[in-house]
This record gives C-alpha cells, sequence and structure tokens, in this order.
C-alpha cells in the first residue's frame, strides 16, 4: 500500500491561516499526477506551527478529499509521548492509512529512550505505523539496531530513514523483519537509496514534480536503472534548491511560482530571499515542471 512515492505535503497558508481551498486542490494534483500516497502534517506541512486543532484538520481534510484514491500516512510525532499517542489516536479514527512519526526532538532520548517512546505509541494505537529518523532536524539519531528492535512490533511496518547515508539501507534490513519498509526522506540520494533494495520515498521535490518522483520510483524498484538515473538527472536541480532554505521555505516559494497556492509561510520561517529565486526557477525548468 505504502510503496512508491510518497508527498511530504506543504500546508498552504493564506493570512496565516489555513487555506483550505488551496490544500484540495494541492490533493487533486497529486492523485491526477499518480502520487502513491500523501503524508500531511509533517516537517514539510510544518506540523511544529500548527495548533491541535489545525494539526486534526489538515489530515481530516486529506482524508476526506482523497476519498481512498490513495493512502494518507499522517504526520502524528511529536517528542511528547502522551502527545503523540494523542495525535496518533486521532488519525486513525478518522481513517488514516498510517501514521508517520518522528523521533522525539529536542529532548535528546537515549536509544533506550526512543526504542520505548515508538513502543508505547505502538502498543495504544493500532494504526500502522512508520518510524522517521531525520537527526538533521531531532539532534538524534535512531540507530539501526534499534529499528531492528522495533520492527519486532507488528504494527510498527517500516522506516523513513533522512539521513542520506546509503550504507543505513542494507544496515536496517539486515536487522529488520522480513517485509520491513525502508523510505528514503533524503530526495537527493532517493534514487540510489531505491536501486539499493529501498521500497519508496517520502518526497519533498514530489510536492512540485509529482510525475517525474513517481516515474522515478517505477523505474528504479523494477530495475530500470537507466531510466531511473535519467529522471533523477532531471531533478537533481531541485533535490538541491529545494534544500537552499530550510523546509519548506524553497517548495512552498516554488509552488507559488507554478500558481497552486498563494504566497504564506509561518515564522520563525520566511518567505524565500530574492537571493535564491532563480535557481529555484532554473530547478523547476530543468525538471520541465
Amino acid at each position: 500500500m505504502f510503496k512508491g512515492s510518497n508527498v511530504a505535503l506543504i500546508t498552504p497558508f493564506k493570512n496565516n491561516s489555513l487555506d483550505e481551498e488551496a490544500y484540495i486542490k494541492l490533493i487533486h494534483f497529486h492523485i491526477d499526477n499518480g502520487t502513491s500516497g500523501l503524508v500531511p502534517a509533517g516537517t514539510t506541512g510544518e506540523s511544529p506551527t500548527l495548533s491541535h486543532e489545525e494539526h486534526q484538520r489538515v489530515i481530516d481534510l486529506c482524508i476526506k478529499e482523497s476519498n481512498g484514491k490513495i493512502p494518507v500516512i499522517a504526520g502524528t510525532g511529536s517528542n511528547s509521548t502522551e502527545e503523540a499517542i494523542s495525535l496518533t489516536s486521532h488519525a486513525e479514527k478518522v481513517g488514516a492509512n498510517g501514521a508517520l512519526i518522528v523521533t522525539p526532538y529536542y529532548n535528546k532520548p537515549t536509544q533506550e529512550g526512543l526504542y520505548l517512546h515508538h513502543k508505547m505509541i505502538a502498543e495504544s494505537v493500532a494504526t500502522p505505523q512508520i518510524l522517521y529518523n531525520v537527526p538533521g532536524r531531532t539532534a538524534c539519531d535512531m540507530l539501526p539496531d534499534t529499528v531492528g528492535r522495533l520492527s519486532g512490533i507488528a504494527n510498527i511496518i517500516g522506516v523513513k530513514e533522512a539521513t542520506g547515508d546509503l550504507s543505513r539501507v542494507a544496515a536496517i534490513k539486515s536487522k529488520c523483519r522480513k517485509g520491513f519498509l525502508l523510505f528514503s526522506g533524503d530526495d537527493e540520494t532517493a534514487c540510489d537509496f531505491l536501486l539499493e533494495g529501498g521500497d519508496g520515498v517520502i518526497s519533498v521535490t514530489s510536492n512540485v514534480a509529482p510525475k517525474k518522483m513517481r516515474d522515478l520510483c517505477i523505474a528504479a524498484r523494477s530495475g530500470q536503472i537507466g531510466l531511473a538515473k535519467e529522471i533523477d538527472r532531471q531533478l537533481s536541480a531541485l533535490h538541491k534548491n529545494l534544500f537552499l532554505e530550510a523546509n519548506p521555505i524553497a517548495v512552498k516559494w516554488a509552488l507559488a511560482e507554478m500558481g497552486l497556492v498563494d504566497q504564506g509561510i509561518r515564522l520563525p520561517l520566511t518567505w524565500l530571499s530574492s537571493l535564491y529565486h532563480e535557481q529555484v526557477r532554473d530547478a523547476l525548468r530543468q525538471a520541465e515542471v
């Protein structure tokens, strides 16, 4: 259900409020372009700035508008175990197909703390759960041994690995149960991640190039190495330039440039500096989107 190109959806704002009209348009943009799955309320969705009511609304709308056409993996992580349980429970109640649960940021837990945190969430809420390891954001790194331990819990079904370290694919596979899913969380290395045996990607680039990211995943997972690498070459500038400033600054600017959303981002993030506008435009042209 969750394999292939899953988009880490932005949350569009207008006058600093959720722009529901633009959000619904984005959801259908992805359905029409063959995106494999929708991942609302994650890092790219500016979840740290959403109130609990907004967080739930973003997930609710995504499920309602996708209407079972593609899976919804709701971002429900928190650095508070109880809050993560609450958000994950809500996602389950409203019909999310799964939950993406980031490692606790700021707290700097031990590996045992990470294990117990995710174990408690999994035991409290039955919905399928994907671990999310992004040490560049969280100041903690979930090591392959810990992922392996957690893979023994039936409803923890996979991990989004965003270190960009391709050696993690084999390391995690060797520790985990058969069928445990591996998703890249780093667009720049996602093609090679898939060719090394990964199952899919949860992608920022997919926000602006959904069809090409879908085609890249299909090619890589079916062993069409040349085609996968050619598509990746076309997207390479996007993979890089969408991170010229902290995500999701550049991708929101790109979507506004494409006419899909209005200008809107929440402090402490700021709108993309004019210094980088032409670089992002060039990346969009190179990708032919």
